[in-house]
């Protein structure tokens, strides 16, 4: 099907059909990418930190993540980095990860509100990480917002976040590999996937997008488009479960190599 019709096509169809049919019109520009540099990083979500109890779990958490990748550049932070969104919470997981010793890259998650219009204490603890972007060794990432208050299903993306990307999308190279986090799942028929999720991929069709790393439903889901893959991961979180049944705790170590990610999934020892 991807042969037989053009990018221009390909985009009026939309998201939803793109996705339901394994296709992705920005790859199409990835022969044309300026060249990009190997670089590791750790994507980890839906931490839930709680109480004084978590503290030892996460300092552990931090130990085996540097064991598992010393030479990562950063570590995306996908949301719930916080259970009840207070700030002692989001403080003391700031002051945990920042021993990785590597810059932290977060996006907001449901629980990192106090109330559904609260997110005050996330904002101060994690300045400027509400909606933005950033370029690294020739990749360009996008963290984005997905977040509608403390509300956890049936949710849509703030119009705040779709703003922000027709405002940035036109600034960026089209042609360069990207990445893009999330803290609600993106994939197609995922559990809790936003109900105006392809309002958000529709923008990024253009984009030789090669991975999209989400939180929320806490299990691993794989959705691919092209050479893109849309994934959700379990938790790394001492209070809460996996809603997939799982019993594993971790984080993945990807590889950003040839303009493509792979990654792996790294068990906790707890």
């Amino acid at each position: 099907m991807a042969g037989e019709l053009t990018r221009r096509e390909m985009l009026r169809l939309g998201a939803g059909t793109l996705l339901a049919y394994g296709l992705w019109p920005g790859w199409l520009s990835a022969a044309d990418a300026p060249p990009t540099t190997d670089f590791t990083f750790i994507a980890v979500n839906d931490l839930h930190f709680r109480d004084e109890g978590c503290v030892p779990w996460f300092e552990k958490v931090v130990r085996q993540m540097k064991a598992s990748a010393p030479d990562a550049e950063f570590c995306f932070l996908g949301g719930d980095q916080a259970d009840q969104g207070l700030p002692y919470q989001l403080e003391t997981v700031r002051e945990i990860f920042t021993k990785l010793g590597m810059p932290l890259h977060a996006v907001v998650g449901n629980h990192d509100y106090i109330a559904d219009s609260t997110r005050a204490a996330y904002e101060r603890i994690f300045p400027g990480q509400i909606n933005y972007a950033f370029q690294h060794r020739g990749w360009q990432v996008l963290a984005l917002d997905t977040t509608q208050g403390t509300t956890s299903f049936n949710t849509v993306i703030p119009a705040a976040t779709l703003a922000w990307m027709d405002e940035h999308l036109p600034k960026l190279d089209h042609r360069r590999p990207a990445i893009i986090l999330t803290h609600f799942p993106l994939g197609q028929n995922v559990i809790a996937r936003p109900r105006n999720a392809d309002d958000l991929l529709s923008r990024c069709l253009a984009l030789n997008l090669q991975a999209v790393f989400s939180g929320h439903f806490h299990g691993f889901t794989e959705r691919t488009a092209q050479q893109a893959i849309l994934t959700t991961d379990r938790c790394c979180s001492r209070v809460r479960a996996n809603h997939d049944g799982s019993k594993e705790k971790g984080w993945f170590v990807c590889k950003a190599s040839g303009g493509r990610v792979s990654r792996r999934f790294v068990t906790f020892n707890a």
